[in-house]
């Protein structure tokens, strides 16, 4: 049996072949550009294979994750950018300089000394604690990092009831919101404060709302077909009457 060196060696030939005169049009054709949607998509999927606790999707999840960083390193060795050994290099260099608790002198774990070492690193004189956060991430996401942070060093709230006071505050205050600026500044302050309430809750808000959309979409395909049965034109019916078929579909799930 190959060791896993051997292993990645042969994983590294299979996409250089993929890659070759004799390989894969459609790998051939792939840039970084073009791959940005797949690194996306692969990241959800192992997220919902996390979640499902499925052990068989998370090793497959996992391996489509590493298809993807095989993928951008090959194409880069192609055009002499850099190479596998040394994003791996990078890596390994990152970690041990990021962490001298283990590595080094220092005593216990600091996510300030992490986000201070981090400011060095990339040579940022206004390090904050609150770290220098990817704002390409989705904002619900984006919140939930920001609040971590933020509470890592101390700044946080200490129990769920003060995090739902707030959500009820910021529901008050987005009542009473006048113009549309005011409306659009109190949702988002709602919407972070309901982020902090699933971070007490112990959930992924992005996951979250994720099921809720799919849950809409299930029970909005269910109430056509219903509706369909019926012998009903769903633009036929107004408001109550649509209502009371997604009442009754709700019905159906709970029995």
């Amino acid at each position: 049996m190959l060791d896993l060196g051997e292993k990645f060696e042969e994983l590294m030939k299979v996409m250089k072949r993929l890659r070759g005169p004799k390989g894969c049009d459609w790998d051939k054709a792939q840039t970084h550009d073009t791959l940005k949607p797949y690194i996306i998509e692969e990241a959800y999927e192992l997220v919902d294979s996390i979640d499902e606790k499925d052990v068989r999707k998370i090793k497959e999840e996992l391996g489509d994750i590493l298809l993807q960083v095989v993928f951008h390193t090959t194409i880069a060795e192609e055009s002499n950018e850099f190479s596998t050994i040394e994003v791996i290099d990078e890596l390994i260099n990152k970690l041990v300089r990021r962490h001298p608790h283990v590595f080094g002198d220092e005593k216990g774990y600091s996510y300030a000394r992490w986000e201070e070492i981090k400011a060095k690193e990339n040579g940022d004189k206004n390090f904050s604690r609150i770290g220098k956060l990817n704002k390409a991430l989705p904002a619900l996401s984006l919140a939930r990092r920001i609040q971590e942070n933020a509470a890592a060093v101390g700044f946080d709230w200490i129990e769920v009831k003060d995090v739902l006071d707030k959500v009820k505050e910021e529901v008050n205050e987005l009542n009473e919101a006048k113009t549309q600026p005011e409306v659009e500044e109190e949702f988002g302050d709602l919407l972070f404060a309901l982020v902090n309430l699933a971070r007490f809750l112990s959930i992924d808000p992005e996951v979250s709302l994720r099921k809720a959309s799919e849950k809409f979409i299930e029970r909005f395909n269910r109430m056509e077909k219903a509706i369909e049965k019926d012998g009903k034109e769903f633009e036929a019916l107004n408001l109550d009457e649509l209502d009371k078929y997604w009442e009754l579909i709700k019905k159906e799930e709970k029995r």
